[in-house]
C-alpha cells in the first residue's frame, strides 16, 4: 500500500462514524425501485457538499456525480451503489411508509460509494489519479413491484425494469469506461466476485374465462384458474428438456386467483420468470414457457394475454481483476479473509450488473457484516465497520489503483476486454424481447 492508498484508508477511518450513520439511515428508510427519492436526495446532498458536478433524476431517481467534472476527459471509472430495497414489510426495521426493507444489502453499497467519495475528493488523492471517477446512485436493481414499473413504462418514463438497463438506454453510461460494483454476502468477510450469473426475462400472463357457480353450474363457466394450473403442469413437463450446463430456472406464481371457492374464476393473473446462463438458453426456455402458457388457454378455452418483458443479461466475468484483487488484499490485511470467486463459478441468480458487463469491464466484490439469508426478513447488520467502512475502502482503493501511474491498470483492463454488445445492439436486443401475444377466448356451445 503506497502513501496515497494509506491516506485513502485513513480518511475513511477518520470519517467512519459518519459513514456508519449514513448506512444506518438508509437501512431504516428503505424505498422501492424507481421510488428512491429520499435516498437519492441524501446521496446528492453529499455530492454537492464535496463540490461535485452532479446530475439528478436519471432513470427517474438516479444520481451521477463527477469527481473532476463532466468534461475532464480521460479514462472514467464508475463506482456504483444501488438504492432500492425489497417488499419485505415483516422485517422489524422495514420502512413503515413504504413497506420496504434492505434485506438485499443495497444500503451498504450506497454507503460504500459515499465513503469512497469522502476519500477520493481529497485534493492530493484526486490529483494523483490520471482519469475521472463517477459516483453513481443507481435505482431499481430488484426486479419486483412489476405493476408499478409497467405503469411507468406506459407513461413513457422508463422502458426497462432494471435501473442500470435504463441508465444504459438513456446514455447515462456512455462516458464511463470501467464499472465497479458491490454485493452484500452474509457470513463472509471479503470476496472477489468474478463469477457469471443468469440472465432472465419476465412474463405477465392473464387468463380470461367466464364466472359461474362452482357447485351448482360449473359447466356454465370457463375456469381461468384451471388454465393457469394446467399451464404450470405443462411448464413442469418442459423441465427435462433443459440442459444442466445452462442453469435454467423457471419460477411462477399466481398474482390474482379466483375470488372464492364456490366461484369459477373469470380472471387469473400469473407472473413468471425464465432464467439461464446464456442468451440462447434464455430464449429457448422462454419459448418453451410460452408453449406451456398457450396450452393452458387452448385446453380450457380461456382467453390469454401473454406479455414478455425484457429482464437482465447474464454477467460476463472480468478479464483482468488485478486492481480489485490488490485492493481487497490490502484492506483485508491480517484481519479479514478474502475469498475468490473465479470466472468458472456460476450463480443462478440475476443482477442488472450483468447488463453493464456486456458493454464495459465490470469489477465486482462482496463484503459481509450481515447475518441471515438475503431476501428474507432475518437479515441483520451485525458489523457496521465491515459492512460500510471496509466496503468504502475497497471501492476507493480499486478506483485509485485503476487510475494511478498514468492509469496503467485501467488501460490493461480495457485492452483485455471484449464487449459482448455495443450500446446500440444492447438496446435493440432488449427491445426485441418486449412482446405481447393474445389468444381470444374460445368457449364451446353448452350442450
Amino acid at each position: 500500500m503506497d502513501r496515497i492508498e494509506q491516506k485513502i484508508c485513513d480518511i475513511i477511518d477518520k470519517n467512519q462514524e459518519e459513514i456508519k450513520a449514513f448506512g444506518r439511515d438508509i437501512w431504516c428508510h428503505a424505498e422501492m425501485g424507481y421510488k428512491e427519492f429520499r435516498t437519492a436526495e441524501k446521496f446528492a446532498e453529499y455530492a454537492k457538499r464535496y463540490g461535485l458536478e452532479t446530475e439528478e433524476g436519471l432513470a427517474v431517481t438516479g444520481v451521477k456525480s463527477y469527481l473532476k467534472g463532466k468534461e475532464s476527459g480521460g479514462i472514467t471509472v464508475g463506482v456504483m451503489g444501488e438504492m432500492d430495497a425489497l417488499p419485505i414489510a415483516n422485517h422489524p426495521d422495514a420502512n413503515p411508509e413504504t413497506g420496504a426493507s434492505h434485506c438485499c444489502g443495497h444500503n451498504a453499497q450506497l454507503t460504500g460509494v459515499i465513503g469512497a467519495m469522502m476519500a477520493l475528493t481529497d485534493p492530493e488523492v484526486k490529483e494523483a489519479m490520471d482519469g475521472n471517477v463517477v459516483f453513481m446512485a443507481v435505482p431499481a436493481e430488484e426486479y419486483v413491484d412489476l405493476p408499478f414499473k409497467q405503469q411507468l413504462m406506459k407513461e413513457g418514463k422508463i422502458r426497462y425494469g432494471g435501473g442500470k438497463c435504463e441508465l444504459i438506454r438513456i446514455g447515462a453510461m456512455d462516458d464511463i469506461d470501467i464499472a465497479v460494483g458491490h454485493h452484500t454476502a452474509p457470513e463472509l468477510d471479503l470476496r472477489l466476485s468474478n463469477g457469471s450469473t443468469n440472465g432472465f426475462v419476465n412474463k405477465i400472463i392473464t387468463y380470461t374465462g367466464r364466472a359461474a357457480h362452482a357447485a351448482a353450474a360449473p359447466y356454465m363457466g370457463i375456469d381461468a384458474q384451471n388454465a393457469a394450473l394446467l399451464a404450470f403442469h405443462a411448464l413442469d413437463m418442459q423441465r427435462e428438456s433443459f440442459q444442466e450446463k445452462d442453469f435454467v430456472r423457471v419460477h411462477s406464481y399466481i398474482v390474482k386467483g379466483g375470488p372464492s371457492v364456490n366461484v369459477i374464476a373469470d380472471t387469473v393473473e400469473v407472473n413468471s420468470c425464465t432464467r439461464a446462463k446464456n442468451i440462447p438458453a434464455v430464449k429457448d426456455a422462454s419459448e418453451k414457457a410460452d408453449r406451456a402458457f398457450r396450452a393452458g388457454a387452448v385446453a380450457t378455452g380461456c382467453g390469454m394475454r401473454l406479455e414478455t418483458v425484457s429482464g437482465y443479461m447474464p454477467t460476463i466475468p472480468c478479464s483482468d481483476v488485478t486492481a480489485l484483487k490488490e485492493a481487497l488484499e490490502e484492506v483485508a490485511g491480517d484481519q479479514y479473509k478474502v475469498e475468490y470467486q473465479g470466472a468458472d463459478q456460476h450463480t443462478s441468480a440475476s443482477t442488472d450488473f450483468g447488463d453493464v458487463s456486456c458493454i464495459m469491464p465490470l469489477l465486482q466484490f462482496s463484503t459481509g457484516g450481515y447475518t441471515g439469508q438475503l431476501h428474507n426478513p432475518d437479515v441483520r447488520v451485525t458489523d457496521e465497520y465491515l459492512a460500510y467502512v471496509v466496503t468504502a475502502k475497497v471501492f476507493a482503493l480499486t478506483a485509485y489503483k485503476l487510475l494511478k501511474n498514468g492509469g496503467n491498470y485501467a488501460k490493461a483492463l480495457l485492452d483485455s476486454y471484449q464487449a459482448v454488445m455495443t450500446k446500440e445492439s444492447y438496446v435493440e436486443f432488449m427491445d426485441s424481447m418486449n412482446k405481447v401475444e393474445e389468444i381470444p377466448m374460445a368457449p364451446l356451445e353448452i350442450v
